[in-house]
């Protein structure tokens, strides 16, 4: 195995836990009044964008060589810091 694969099977692996957790916010959200759950479900629908454009990374990582693999993995880096402080912080706004 090469180690753009493992690192894309360790990114998909961490992808996974996030789709995770945007689930189990999804689910608190039907439990909150009308107000709350729109506020939910708007930022619910960011993280969901984030983690969509990480998939999207993804497979441009799978097709790519050289110089632009290496871009590919410093932008992966930088969205997947900004999606996991995303999905931590909505936790700890909506969690209980």
């Amino acid at each position: 195995m090469s180690t753009t694969d493992a690192y894309r099977q360790k990114m998909e692996a961490e992808l996974d836990k996030y789709r995770a957790r945007i689930q189990m916010l999804r689910a608190q959200a039907t439990d909150a009044g009308a107000d709350a759950r729109i506020e939910y479900e708007r930022h619910l629908d960011g993280l969901e964008e984030r983690r969509q454009e990480m998939e999207k990374k993804l497979a441009d990582l799978s097709d790519s060589s050289g110089e632009a693999l290496e871009d590919i993995k410093a932008g992966l880096s930088s969205a997947w810091e900004d999606l996991g402080r995303a999905v931590d912080e909505a936790s700890s706004r909506f969690g209980r």
